[in-house]
């Protein structure tokens, strides 16, 4: 009876050692995989944020097509005006 218990005991040990060998063989593998997993939806949520980018950046080419959007987005922008026009920055009497 003792024998065969020894006997159990030992090929469970054998077993587990392989096992865990097995295992740890993986292991680097197994973090290399999550590692990439993590990296690529980072750079899915790039991908998405540069799509977005490139949609309002289009829809603003499409806008400064329009000489008159162009004109006024000047005007505010770089502070142009049109002949005869005074040009009164709010934003810097706020930080007073």
């Amino acid at each position: 009876m003792k024998k065969k218990r020894l006997r159990f005991i030992v090929y469970c040990s054998i077993i587990f050692a392989i096992f865990l060998v097995t295992f740890l063989s993986c292991a680097p593998d197994i973090i290399k995989i999550h590692n990439t997993k993590k990296e690529i939806n980072e750079l899915k949520e790039k991908y998405n944020k540069l799509l977005s980018e490139e949609d309002k950046l289009s829809e603003d080419v499409v806008k400064l097509q329009d000489s008159e959007y162009a004109a006024k987005y000047a005007r505010e922008k770089y502070l142009y005006t049109k002949d005869g026009e005074l040009i009164i920055d709010l934003s810097k009497n706020e930080e007073e």
